[in-house]
């Protein structure tokens, strides 16, 4: 038993390490893309902070799912951040599995590049829609007699330009459309194409039509702004996913990284060899006789052999 989970450790660690060299080629060769992402994800949370300064309470508005959905409360409304979060970190965990299991499908750099492309693109599109117009917030804190439905302008430039937890959960005035659902669709979608169990993937669809429901039920969003996300991000998924190159396949035996010039080139003559050998022909062109078949039998120098047994008519 130990040697059999000591062979398997040291089996594991190999991939480990091989998998943290290729990725780390891949980080060296499309950091920026990365970069790239996450700088969006800080000025979103800006953007986000910042519409919390002009937001004004007012009465809730008129909404069909706030009729159809009972309030979940105050009290139960951590049910719907306990799913996103799940739905979150079991999506991250995911993009990591290439460096535990032998059978993979991503590159995690290059999904995550994929990813941040997505997500950056829709949450652009958020801003100009929650700055557009203010309504008034829904969810608890965000409404009239609360302390935290308005924010105090910041006093230093440091306070303006740092992003506190306690901002991003208790944020009022980013409300269309739905920064959950924005992450929940990307991630769901993202999972469809390069995921390989068909279980996870019906379960993961059903999760999110259930978190669609729980935010409006809990009173974080009115059902436009789950609507609105609904088409937006599978939109926006679905035509930067033709724009973008596709990843390379790992289930390829033959892939691990892509090839430089040379290695293409000698694997090019190895094939173009193999293939003259298959054929019956060497690599020297002085060899190529032309070799005819005539009843099971060849001619070696372009001559038709004639079948000794000619018929009567034919002689």
């Amino acid at each position: 038993m130990r040697l059999y989970i000591g062979r398997e450790s040291s089996k594991l660690w190999k991939r480990i390490c091989a998998e943290v060299v290729t990725e780390i080629n891949l980080l060296a060769a499309n950091w920026k893309y990365l970069l790239a992402g996450i700088v969006g994800q800080y000025i979103h949370g800006l953007a986000a902070r910042g519409v919390h300064y002009i937001h004004r309470p007012g009465p809730t508005l008129q909404d069909a799912g706030f009729f159809l959905l009972p309030e979940l409360g105050e009290e139960r409304a951590y049910i719907s951040e306990t799913l996103f979060t799940f739905m979150f970190l079991s999506f991250v965990l995911w993009t990591f599995h290439p460096f535990i299991f032998k059978s993979k499908k991503i590159y995690t750099v290059l999904i995550w590049c994929r990813v941040l492309a997505f997500l950056v693109t829709c949450q652009f599109l958020r801003i100009l829609t929650f700055y557009s117009t203010q309504l008034p917030g829904p969810n608890y804190h965000c409404r009239e007699g609360s302390k935290l439905a308005r924010l105090p302008p910041p006093e230093t430039v440091f306070e303006a330009l740092v992003i506190v937890p306690k901002g991003v959960l208790y944020g009022c005035g980013d409300l269309i459309f739905s920064s959950h659902m924005i992450f929940s669709l990307t991630f769901v979608r993202t999972y469809q194409k390069y995921g390989t169990q068909r279980f996870i993937k019906q379960l993961a669809w059903l999760l999110v039509v259930i978190q669609s429901l729980l935010i409006v039920a809990s009173r974080k969003h009115y059902t436009v702004d789950v609507v609105v996300a609904w088409y937006t991000v599978n939109l926006v998924v679905f035509f930067i996913d033709k724009k973008l190159a596709e990843l390379p396949d790992r289930t390829a035996a033959s892939l691990l990284l892509p090839l430089s010039t040379k290695d293409k080139d000698k694997d090019s003559n190895t094939k173009e060899e193999n293939h003259k050998l298959l054929n019956g022909m060497s690599g020297d062109p002085a060899d190529r006789r032309q070799r005819t078949q005539v009843n099971g039998k060849i001619s070696e120098d372009g001559n038709t052999v004639v079948h000794a047994d000619a018929t009567m008519n034919g002689a």
